[in-house]
Parts: structure tokens; C-alpha cells; sequence
């Protein structure tokens, strides 16, 4: 059977954790790209994500030269 998440993929590494995951999935986040256009502000108010998501998703999108968007 499967999941949720394999039917909406993601770019986010499994190191974000899974209740991050569908919570990014499920608010319509699949890409980078897209959260340059949130705050992590607004990213940590998702129920299942947490701070250590916020850290990672940093630092993945600082390796491909993003950010999230400023507040």
C-alpha cells in the first residue's frame, strides 16, 4: 500500500522527520523554492514541525543558496 508520502513527493530530506514532512506536504510545500517565499516563522507554526526541521531546512537551503524569506 502506499503512502501519503509517496504519492506527493517532496524535496526535503527524511532528516526533517515525518510529521514535518506531511505537514509541509499537506500546506502545499514540496520545494525549496517554495519555502523562500515563507518566514520560518511561519513554517514553525505547521503542527509537526519543529525546531530541528527549521535548523535542517536552514542549512539545506543555504547549500543551494536560499533562504527562507525574511520577516
Amino acid at each position: 500500500m502506499a503512502t501519503q508520502e509517496a504519492a506527493q513527493p517532496s524535496e526535503f530530506p527524511p532528516a526533517i522527520g515525518r510529521p514535518a514532512h506531511r505537514a509541509l506536504v499537506a500546506h502545499g510545500y514540496t520545494t525549496y523554492d517554495q519555502l523562500t517565499k515563507v518566514t520560518s516563522k511561519e513554517i514553525l507554526k505547521l503542527h509537526g514541525v519543529g525546531p530541528k526541521a527549521i535548523r535542517i531546512l536552514e542549512a539545506e537551503l543555504a547549500a543551494k543558496g536560499l533562504a527562507f524569506a525574511a520577516p
